[in-house]
């Protein structure tokens, strides 16, 4: 009778390791669980990100077909101008989700919430009329990149092909999908 009361203890051993680790399995799975993101966000995503693919595909058939792509506005037209030569006001936006996302709160005039733009080329864009996100949003890659020559050599090895699309998302108010898209660009930056 021993060799059959030896099997018992082994499969009910064998039972019971299986339970464990099932159960293991389950918290585990439950702890891990990733939220599962809203589609309608997902769509307005890629719909700023395909209209950007779309703006960057123009310009580069522009350049090379050889024709300059028309400027938006003037290099220092007076409407672009700011004519105090001050920074605007700041609007508070009082967001508390941006600050939920971002750390701090950023006003709709605060182009530093794009990944790339820091205190003096914001004030470089100012100076040129770029106010706010939307206004950044609508204005060209090519544009941004006249704003930053016109700042000297120092400012000419900044890449502002995203710059719009960033604007675009902020001024849309797609603050997790603007994060996201900046922590996946980010390249090392930190």
């Amino acid at each position: 009778m021993e060799p059959a009361f030896s099997s018992l203890w082994y499969w009910i051993i064998l039972g019971i390791t299986a339970l464990v680790f099932a159960a293991l399995g389950f918290l585990f799975g439950k702890l891990r669980r990733v939220p599962v993101p809203d589609p309608l966000d997902q769509i307005n995503f890629l719909d700023i990100e395909n209209a950007q693919l779309k703006a960057d595909l123009e310009t580069c058939k522009k350049r090379l077909s050889g024709t300059k792509p028309p400027k938006e506005m003037p290099m220092g037209s007076p409407v672009m101008v700011n004519v105090l030569g001050t920074q605007p006001a700041p609007t508070v936006s009082g967001n508390p989700r941006i600050k939920a996302i971002f750390g701090r709160d950023y006003a709709p005039g605060d182009l530093k919430i794009v990944e790339g733009i820091g205190p003096k080329i914001e004030a470089l864009f100012h100076q040129q009329g770029i106010l706010d996100w939307q206004t950044l949003s609508e204005c060209s890659v090519d544009r941004c990149q006249e704003i930053l020559d016109s700042g000297g050599k120092h400012y000419r090895i900044h890449d502002p092909a995203s710059w719009p699309m960033q604007a675009k998302m902020a001024h849309g108010g797609h603050w997790q999908q603007l994060w996201d898209w900046q922590e996946r660009h980010r390249a090392g930056k930190y």
